[in-house]
């Protein structure tokens, strides 16, 4: 009961977060938001400080990161910048396309039997018309014109490969693997969620799980060796001291707030699941969660991006060889974290001139004023019709997907029946032939001297839906070989991520008043019967 209310229960019957119920699961979420907020802030600003003050790195791109923080700031001026024109233009492109895309389904089902909608939402599925061609796999069209201006930001190279392995997968060795009776669960008719889950189970599961393998070995050589090429790295200029204006505090002390939070998030774990192993949530707690983010901290500091620290299924892993035995610590604060990328916000705080302690205060501000709103307004839409329903229709696509696939981790450390369907769908010849296959494509790619954003982004489109890399892939074709070309490509690359920041402010602000008059229609609607 202190994740959700039992079953049976007025709270989940009546579709409200404003019954008693429900008190636990807030205390915890609000105790558990609490902590990972100073959890963060206290291990990001040690990272920041060794990162930036100590070891002096250069942070190539928080200077652009930095601008989209201001181009709001520039309305205030007498003369407005360039990132409030760009930020102007993605807002404008984000309402345009947001009265189609939201608009018009959410006004209609307040005013029309039947819900009006232009665009599928999330995406056109081809998948069942497609079974003949392609069996066993997966295609169709995302609609939602962010995907294209993702592409935008994302690097060109992991997006490339992201799409070569979406399509190589979906178009040749699904239907391979289903001809050689590998895919064996998947039937004529199934439309795309229900196909990805059986595929998942099938054999891409376990495939994914050797290149996750290889993915991290190789992200760790690939850390230690930028690590050691660029050790003397350092940003131009004199050494220059603490600027006092930043309101900075002893190292020591954010280390005690740090370890105190950490300390907390054990302790919570052991009270909420006394028979999972407490030391594995110390492990993870003070000790790899900040050698993960120093390393995470570094390559961003280094290059920009923490490109290729990740560890897939470490969390998944542990629980199953814990020798736990039960579903509950599944839904447990366990301290695994990466907060890496904290010591680049604090580096934009200070290129921003914005005092440290005011990150403190607006977090503070904004977790009372949302914490508290967000129940009230999220009662409401969930009176509006039960979650997943045709109310939603993004969940209703893809809850069946993560729902299932979330049961099937929490499943695994079951008394009755886990191992049995862990052994079922873990394969150990699968994930031998996916650590070895990424391997091959690995030494190929370096054989042709190709990026290694390649690599990552091929292995992770093995996974990925079509329907959304597609627009990635063309969002991705229009910034270099047409934007790049016309503005330039230093330019092109800090007006992108203010253009996506401006089209979501867009898309959010049409997409909020067209759900204030669902909100309001409801209300009146359960007044008047």
């Amino acid at each position: 009961d202190w994740i959700v209310p039992p079953r049976g229960s007025p709270a989940l019957s009546q579709r409200s977060f404003l019954h008693a119920d429900w008190f636990k699961p807030i205390v915890l979420l609000l105790v558990v938001t609490v902590m990972s907020k100073i959890n963060s802030l206290s291990l990001g600003y040690v990272l920041f400080r060794i990162t930036n003050d100590i070891e002096r790195l250069p942070y190539p791109l928080a200077a652009v990161q930095a601008g989209g923080a201001t181009a709001l700031a520039e309305s205030s001026g007498a003369r407005e910048g360039w990132r409030w024109e760009v930020f102007s233009v993605g807002a404008f492109i984000g309402i345009i396309w947001g009265l189609f895309y939201v608009v018009i389904p959410t006004i209609s089902g307040i005013f029309l039997t039947q819900t009006v909608t232009i665009l599928p939402i999330p995406f056109i599925d081809l998948t069942v018309s497609m079974k003949e061609m392609i069996p066993a796999s997966i295609m169709g069209l995302g609609t939602d014109l962010s995907h294209v201006m993702i592409g935008f930001v994302l690097p060109f190279w992991i997006v490339v490969g992201t799409f070569a392995a979406s399509l190589l997968v979906n178009l040749l060795i699904n239907p391979l693997l289903y001809s050689y009776e590998i895919l064996h669960t998947w039937e004529p008719g199934m439309s795309a969620i229900p196909t990805q889950i059986a595929n998942s189970f099938d054999f891409w599961l376990s495939f994914s799980i050797g290149g996750a393998v290889l993915v991290a070995l190789m992200g760790f050589w690939m850390v230690g060796a930028t690590m050691w090429r660029l050790r003397g790295a350092k940003r131009e200029g004199e050494e220059e001291g603490i600027p006092k204006e930043r309101g900075d505090i002893p190292i020591p002390v954010a280390l005690a707030i740090w370890a105190v939070s950490t300390a907390g998030f054990v302790g919570l774990v052991y009270f909420l699941v006394p028979s999972f192993p407490w030391w594995i949530s110390a492990f993870f707690g003070f000790v790899w969660t900040p050698i993960y983010s120093y390393i995470g901290a570094r390559m961003i500091g280094l290059t920009g991006s923490p490109q290729g620290v990740s560890f897939p299924y470490l969390r998944e892993g542990s629980f199953y060889l814990s020798g736990y035995q039960g579903a509950a610590v599944w839904f447990a604060p366990i301290p695994l974290f990466q907060w890496g990328y904290e010591a680049a916000a604090f580096k934009q705080l200070e290129l921003t001139h914005t005092r440290f302690g005011s990150i403190v205060k607006l977090a503070a501000v904004t977790l009372l004023i949302m914490f508290a709103c967000s129940f009230i307004f999220w009662t409401f839409i969930w009176k509006l019709g039960p979650i997943p329903s045709s109310a939603y229709p993004f969940v209703q696509k893809f809850w069946p997907f993560h729902a299932t696939m979330q049961a099937f981790w929490a499943k695994s450390t079951l008394t009755e029946g886990g191992n049995e369907l862990v052994t079922q769908i873990i394969r150990w010849d699968y994930i031998l032939i996916g650590a070895l296959g990424s391997g091959g494509l690995l030494g190929v790619l370096h054989l042709f001297k190709a990026p290694v954003a390649l690599f990552y982004g091929f292995i992770g489109g093995v996974g990925a839906w079509p329907h959304f890399v597609f627009p990635n892939f063309i969002g991705a074709l229009l910034g270099r070989y047409y934007f790049q070309r016309r503005f330039g490509a230093q330019k092109w690359r800090s007006y992108t991520p203010i253009l996506l920041a401006g089209y979501s402010c867009g898309m959010g602000l049409v997409g909020m008043c067209s759900i204030a008059l669902a909100l309001i229609s409801k209300a009146v609607s359960s007044i008047v019967f």
